[in-house]
């Protein structure tokens, strides 16, 4: 594996907390609530070249605890619910493909961009944090998508494949 570091403009995380640290297997991206419930709940077309790229490793999900307690909660709507027996599925079985896919991380220090939206700020700092690419369907989250590449990080509504969205960096392993 290369000594490289990190892609090419991404920030190291901020107060030197080897919470953050984070070995790369795989580029780095961060869910929000919505793209988890495409990916793992609507078996949404456009979310699996993201399915793929996490089930093959070339995708590493980082998420916190407070990203987990987000997505139980809102499998727990009386809008969900319904949705969720449709497919087949209930709460426990989403929250286990949680567990499966993400490697859950320490809270990512606040970035110095805020979301209008501060429900998403958790999606922000840790993508920020980890110089990722953050999928979601927010417009809050979408229309800081420069501020955001300016900070190592980039912001999209979702990936058309691992390959063109999601090169492997300098970090990644050539062997």
């Amino acid at each position: 594996m290369s000594d490289a570091g990190p892609p090419q403009g991404a920030k190291a995380p901020s107060g030197g907390s080897e919470g953050h640290a984070v070995p790369r297997l795989g580029a780095c991206v961060i869910l929000d609530t919505n793209i988890v419930l495409d990916a793992f709940v609507f078996d949404d077309a456009a979310a699996q070249p993201l399915r793929e790229g996490l089930a093959t490793d070339a995708l590493q999900w980082l998420a916190t605890p407070a990203m987990r307690e987000e997505l139980a909660r809102v499998l727990a709507y009386p809008k969900i619910v319904p949705r969720l027996a449709f497919y087949g599925l209930d709460a426990p079985q989403v929250l286990a493909a949680f567990d499966r896919h993400a490697r859950v991380v320490d809270a990512a220090p606040r970035a110095d961009v805020a979301c209008k939206d501060a429900d998403d700020q958790k999606f922000i700092d840790l993508a920020v944090a980890h110089g990722a690419l953050l999928l979601s369907k927010d417009h809050a989250v979408l229309c800081m998508a420069k501020r955001l590449a300016a900070r190592g990080a980039r912001a999209q509504s979702a990936i058309k494949s691992v390959a063109e969205s999601c090169p492997p960096g300098p970090w990644a392993s050539t062997a």
